[in-house]
């Protein structure tokens, strides 16, 4: 093989590794979003919002699924299904923040993370310096 030919070969494996490089970070960045911007994504995204307590929200022992309502912070309500069991601060969190896809829809979560409220906070006072 020629030098001019192995120059070319190597050139050509760099491009290959900065392509599939590139390609695995844009599958791993996921986005915050909203419900109707999930709907338009064909890939996992994350969404912040509150549980809407007055819905059912239960756990299914057969199929091993916890299902719930969820309310973004545009108010766009969404029916959450996981594959799991639910979240063991799940009544208490601020905030949830689902990460997975919409398919049929409801969304498909992958993980479920919560916000609680913090222990350290003051709670009705104010600090004055």
């Amino acid at each position: 093989m020629s030098k001019k030919a192995r120059i070319i070969v190597g050139i050509v494996i760099v491009v290959v590794f900065l392509v599939v490089g590139f390609m695995s970070f844009m599958d791993s960045k996921i986005e915050y979003v909203n419900f109707k911007e999930a709907q338009n994504r064909q890939r996992t995204v994350e969404v912040k919002g509150q549980w809407v307590k007055d819905k059912d929200a239960k756990f299914d022992v057969n199929t091993n699924t916890f299902t719930f309502f969820m309310k973004d912070d545009n108010a766009t309500e969404m029916k959450v299904v996981y594959d799991g069991a639910k979240p063991n601060n799940f009544e208490v969190a601020e905030a949830v923040v689902v990460k997975g896809k919409v398919k049929d829809g409801n969304f498909h979560a992958k993980e479920i993370l919560t916000k609680c409220p913090s222990k350290y906070e003051a709670k009705g006072t104010d600090v004055k310096n």
